[in-house]
């Protein structure tokens, strides 16, 4: 039988109607390709674990998102569509938009052996200078609280993208735009946008 978490059950029945099919599809191939796989909740979504992270899977109010940890490392997997969502397929919106089961699978199995074999994830190329991160505005802070799945993609963000959305909000002249931007903010992050999704090639609104 396979490791599973009841909490993966209700976040896949709390999930939008048409994502549920294709975390269901996730969870089946990853189980399949992986047996000995156990399931957790880790920043509010699934993530599924063996010998180390794996991948992880979530869902938004347009779409879904897979990703592998390692995926940099995986054969095959170039990450197409990345910039538009988080994730390793980038926005996900019905069951065609994930490879065949057959290839996943094999990403499945590639990812396995990295964390067999104790290999670590690559480490992202850092600037000379590198910038500090900011200090989260307190009405942003206030308003991902009350939104889990705004907060698991910011959290998820590189530091790059967290910068955007701080600066933007940091920026405005008055409260009344300050809170039209944490709206605006907290409801793109919902559905797993950066701060300048629209410039992303291949955007959807």
């Amino acid at each position: 039988m396979p490791t599973t978490d009841p909490r993966v059950d209700a976040y896949i029945a709390k999930s939008a109607e048409f994502a549920r099919p294709i975390l269901r599809h996730v969870r089946e191939v990853v189980h399949a390709a992986c047996p000995d796989v156990e399931e957790t909740m880790k920043w509010g979504f699934p993530h599924f674990m063996y010998e180390g992270m794996l991948c992880s899977m979530a869902s938004f109010k347009q779409h879904c998102a897979m990703g592998f940890w390692k995926g940099a490392l995986i054969e095959g997997l170039d990450g197409n569509g990345a910039a538009e969502a988080m994730g390793s397929f980038g926005r996900i919106e019905k069951l065609s938009d994930l490879p065949p089961r057959r290839t996943l699978a094999g990403y499945v199995k590639q990812a396995m052996k990295l964390n067999e074999d104790g290999v670590t994830a690559p480490a992202r190329a850092k600037p000379k200078t590198p910038r500090p991160e900011l200090p989260v505005p307190d009405a942003l802070a206030a308003a991902l609280k009350k939104n889990r799945r705004a907060l698991a993609t910011f959290e998820a963000f590189p530091p790059s993208h967290r910068r955007e959305y701080v600066e933007w909000i940091a920026e405005a002249k008055g409260e009344e735009t300050r809170d039209r931007r944490v709206a605006q903010a907290v409801e793109w992050m919902a559905e797993g946008k950066q701060r300048n999704w629209k410039y992303a090639k291949g955007a959807k609104a």
